[in-house]
């Protein structure tokens, strides 16, 4: 089981869950140049430290992700893909723009 952060960080960004990560998978730590935070999932452990912290309920268990938010098990995934290709990652997100619009 891997924690993903969804919709409601968007603009958002708050980082309680980065302080309390034991294994610091929640990047960008400084948030910023990102519309939201991100969670490793080859590094998290699963722990479920982050959930309680977040104060807007953007952190789920995969298996505990509301159906309208699947996307985001992909865009967690692509950031740590693509982020030491900025270039990759930029031109990701361009073509996936409208994923990370707030649909709520």
């Amino acid at each position: 089981m891997t924690y993903y952060i969804t919709e409601t960080c968007i603009d958002v960004k708050d980082k309680a869950c980065v302080e309390v990560c034991p294994v610091d998978c929640i990047h960008p730590i400084d948030g910023e140049g990102e519309p939201m935070l991100y969670i490793d999932p080859d590094e998290c452990i699963d722990c479920g430290a982050c959930e309680p912290e977040c104060p807007v309920e953007a952190i789920f268990a995969e298996e505990d992700m509301p159906e309208d938010q699947g996307r985001f098990v992909d865009i967690n995934t692509k950031y740590f893909e693509l982020r030491d290709n900025g270039e990759g990652w930029a031109q990701w997100k361009q073509e996936h723009s409208a994923d990370f619009e707030k649909k709520n």
